[in-house]
């Protein structure tokens, strides 16, 4: 048997340091894959604009000043759909009512200073992470680093009013918070990113996934118990859309776009600071990010690597080509990954090459 090389950045082994050498070639070839698929994406690279959400977020601002107004959310989300021309049908066109009816409570200025809150509590968790992560100073610098390029969109107070900058905080935010002594906390942040933005559920069934993958029996009811009373919550919301929607209304294309792993390459990397990079080459680093959260050890590398994943999956199969700020959600700390690769390629290189074995030979006289 070889023996482990010593880590290059991280403070222990990568995930990959553990793959059994089959295990090890399928991981290479789903990652070569998933990079060649980075460059297959509608219309050449040109289907995810850079995010500036400016239509959408007229529309969220008209319903903020509605209710302001007086007029109750779900009349006045229906009026501001129709009259930008939305689709009223199913119920998840209207969003849930939280954000609107938080903003038209509080004075701008406390919306920036929240804001701001929920990012600098998700830097100063991610900063632990990664100092638990990582040995060294350069290491620790070049992930921080990372961190801020994928934080960049969400510290702009013009974005303020979108869905998506709030529930990929709060996901980001419960990803690095959590721990076997915090999950609570870490399921509380996820519930109210899903009162938020419903596309949020994603990383509460990750997060259910990872606890039922290390057998933490009580953890795993907790998780159950969230998505529970999103799902009630959830009917709610679906019954007084429908109430709000009329029959002619007109009703969504659907979400089964199947544009492949590529869109979400494309969108992540015009989502994050890799916007700075041409398409063909923001796109491939996007999906090494990916394969870097693959190597992550520890639980919060499980459950970080579950959740963009998951995104990821999302945004290939069910995303229409004008859904690419859903990546918004898996946005603040997705790049974080690339500070694994040194080590997590070099672990998969080591377990491809290694063709040794111990033969046990039993001598009788």
């Amino acid at each position: 048997m070889s023996r482990r090389a010593q880590p290059l950045w991280l403070a222990g082994p990568s995930r990959f340091a553990a793959l059994p050498p089959r295990a090890a070639l399928a991981v290479a070839v789903a990652a070569l894959v998933l990079l060649l698929s980075a460059w297959i994406v509608p219309g050449g690279g040109e289907a995810a604009a850079p995010v500036t959400g400016q239509t959408d977020l007229g529309l969220y601002a008209a319903i903020v000043g509605g209710i302001r107004s007086g007029g109750d959310y779900y009349s006045v989300a229906a009026q501001a759909l129709r009259a930008g021309g939305y689709p009223l049908r199913p119920f998840l066109t209207f969003r849930l009512p939280t954000l609107a009816v938080v903003q038209a409570t509080l004075p701008a200025v406390a919306m920036l200073a929240l804001l701001a809150g929920v990012a600098a509590g998700v830097a100063i968790a991610w900063r632990a992470r990664i100092n638990a992560w990582f040995v060294g100073t350069p290491a620790r610098w070049v992930a921080l680093f990372l961190l801020a390029g994928g934080m960049v969109a969400f510290v702009q107070p013009g974005l303020v009013g979108f869905h998506e900058i709030w529930a990929g905080l709060l996901i980001a935010w419960s990803i690095a918070l959590r721990s076997e002594s915090r999950w609570i906390e870490a399921a509380a942040i996820t519930l109210s990113a899903m009162l938020i933005r419903e596309t949020a559920a994603l990383h509460a069934l990750a997060m259910l996934a990872a606890a039922l993958i290390e057998r933490r029996r009580r953890e795993s009811l907790g998780w159950g118990a969230v998505l529970l009373v999103f799902v009630a919550i959830l009917s709610l919301h679906a019954r007084a859309a429908g109430m709000a929607a009329g029959p002619l209304d007109p009703v969504s294309p659907g979400w089964s776009g199947l544009h492949g792993p590529g869109l979400f390459a494309d969108a992540m990397a015009k989502s994050t600071v890799l916007t700075l990079l041409p398409w063909w080459l923001g796109a491939p680093v996007a999906m090494l990010a990916l394969t870097g959260w693959a190597a992550a050890p520890g639980g919060t590398g499980l459950r970080a690597a579950l959740t963009f994943g998951g995104y990821a999956l999302a945004v290939a199969v069910l995303a229409r080509a004008d859904n690419f700020y859903w990546v918004l959600a898996a946005a603040p700390a997705f790049l974080v990954g690339l500070a694994f690769l040194p080590d997590g390629l070099r672990d998969l290189r080591a377990r491809l090459l290694d063709r040794r074995r111990i033969r046990v030979q039993r001598i009788v006289r």
